[in-house]
């Protein structure tokens, strides 16, 4: 099979280039995202209720998730799919808050957030693990309770969501039980 002359036969081999830039000098860091291609929606992209948080490769959120799994401190009846799935929903919404690609910052607020950190009474774990329950596999699921946390909220720094997590969570037990009084359709 014939080679491209610029693809390296080892991996280990430099760029062929020489770099343009002064000693000393590097790259500056990238830059706000802003939609200026033709097939961004930019301005008119819809909001509301289920239609998630459009933003750059906020699908790394996942990747990210993944590599925190093994800290994640679940509830006995949890699984640690579900719990990646939120976390990297959550983390998603953050970042594209900002009109960036997601960052370890965005998972660990989201985790702060939900309690996956350890640091949460076991109220909240029940309500928790009602909450996440087959989000792993229920776009709907993942979606609602995602909705329910304020873009203020996901917008803060991780050291200062003190007070403030424990208001949403105040407001996610009462989801949960408006939702278990609801009357089942069927």
């Amino acid at each position: 099979m014939p080679t491209d002359p610029y693809v390296a036969p080892d991996l280990d081999d430099r760029p062929r280039q020489q770099q343009n830039l002064p000693p000393g000098v590097a790259y500056p860091p990238a830059g706000h995202w802003v939609a200026t291609r033709p097939g961004d929606l930019g301005a008119g992209q819809p909001r509301g209720r289920m239609l998630g948080s459009p933003g750059p490769n906020i699908g790394y959120a996942y990747t990210l998730t993944e590599r925190m799994r093994d800290r994640l401190r679940l509830g006995p009846h949890e699984h640690a799919d579900d719990a990646v799935a939120v976390v990297a929903e959550i983390a998603a919404k953050r970042a594209a808050s900002f009109g960036r690609a997601p960052v370890i910052a965005d998972v660990d607020v989201a985790i702060k957030l939900l309690g996956y950190d350890g640091e949460v009474d076991p109220e909240f774990v029940e309500v928790r693990s009602t909450l996440v329950h087959e989000a792993h596999h229920s776009y709907s699921a993942r979606r609602a309770l995602v909705d329910t946390v304020p873009e203020e909220l996901v917008r803060m720094r991780p050291a200062d969501l003190g007070v403030h997590v424990a208001d949403w969570r105040r407001s996610a037990r009462s989801y949960v039980e408006a939702h278990r009084q609801a009357p089942s359709a069927g």
